[in-house]
């Protein structure tokens, strides 16, 4: 979901993947699950040109993706890197970080052989990590690793680093356009906006949203479904949204009637926050080691029990 990503040759990776499962073997864990992940359709770098023995090996494999420009006099390459391909000798592309770069467009390709490569060497499920939530094109690649690979699984990233909503309302919009549907009551460049809510292509959005975990499980094969960093975004939301009302006109009735009575409602322990953090238990040690003597924060006058109704 960044830019600048850089991947590494499949040997590098695939030693860990081996370190995994000895260490699997080593501690007696019978049913470890090793899940691979690869940003390869997001990486256009590679730390190194990967080693081959001979033509078609994976290091071949993996360096015919590299962007290379052919070399028809050597004096003029020093202190460049020059490769082998087809009989032909080459330079790859190297940037001012000494990382090499690939050929535009061949990302989709190497998350294939990617995916591919680690379920044969040691791995259980992908994870495919793609700019945006469209079933077709996770399912796009999925297919191709199932012609090899029939049970292939994947685990996927229903990322909060997705716009969710201007995502699907795009894909609605473009199927619709596609269908011959009239579209010209929206601007797609726009359709995040408050004004697109409620209509027939927002709730259509909507509803595919709702169902995207059942549906890219039917097509694209996806075993489980990530969600990254949600409490994150839900902590920043409620925060501000707190702050907003208790520092505005609702005062601490924005604490209580959004907060406190929420979780009373909702029977959430954590409205009991002595509790939660620990202080019963600290009360049971006290009891223990003092007996009698124990001065204990839960007795008849704490006030968590103004919860106990």
């Amino acid at each position: 979901h960044q830019d600048g990503k850089v991947t590494v040759p499949h040997e590098d990776f695939l030693a860990k993947v081996r370190a995994c499962r000895y260490a699997f073997m080593e501690l007696g864990v019978d049913d470890g699950i090793i899940v691979t992940r690869t940003d390869s359709l997001g990486a256009g770098l590679t730390k190194q040109i990967a080693y081959s023995k001979e033509p078609g090996d994976l290091g071949d494999q993996y360096n015919a993706f590299l962007d290379c420009e052919e070399v028809t006099d050597l004096s003029g390459v020093k202190g460049d890197v020059v490769i082998n391909r087809g009989g032909k000798l080459m330079k790859p592309k190297r940037l001012p970080s000494n990382l090499f770069q690939f050929r535009e467009g061949t990302g989709a390709d190497r998350c294939v052989l990617d995916c591919i490569t680690s379920l044969q060497h040691g791995a259980d499920l992908l994870w495919i990590e793609t700019e945006k939530p469209h079933i077709e094109q996770i399912a796009s690649m999925v297919d191709r690793i199932r012609e090899v690979v029939p049970n292939a699984k994947l685990v996927y990233n229903n990322s909060p680093s997705f716009n969710w909503t201007l995502n699907f309302r795009q894909q609605v919009f473009d199927a619709w356009a596609e269908s011959g549907r009239d579209v010209s009551a929206y601007d797609r460049a726009k359709l995040m906006s408050v004004d697109y809510d409620g209509t027939e292509l927002a709730d259509e959005a909507d509803e595919k949203i709702r169902t995207f975990q059942k549906d890219a499980a039917a097509r694209a094969g996806i075993f489980h479904h990530l969600i990254t960093l949600p409490t994150y975004h839900t902590a920043a939301l409620s925060t501000d949204n707190l702050a907003r009302e208790y520092f505005g006109e609702m005062g601490m009735l924005g604490y209580v009637k959004g907060v406190q009575r929420q979780e009373i409602r909702q029977g959430i322990a954590c409205v009991k926050h002595q509790n939660m953090s620990g202080s019963d238990i600290g009360d049971d040690h006290k009891e223990y080691f003092a007996g009698e003597a124990a001065l204990k924060a839960g007795g008849a006058h704490n006030t968590m029990n103004q919860f106990a109704a």
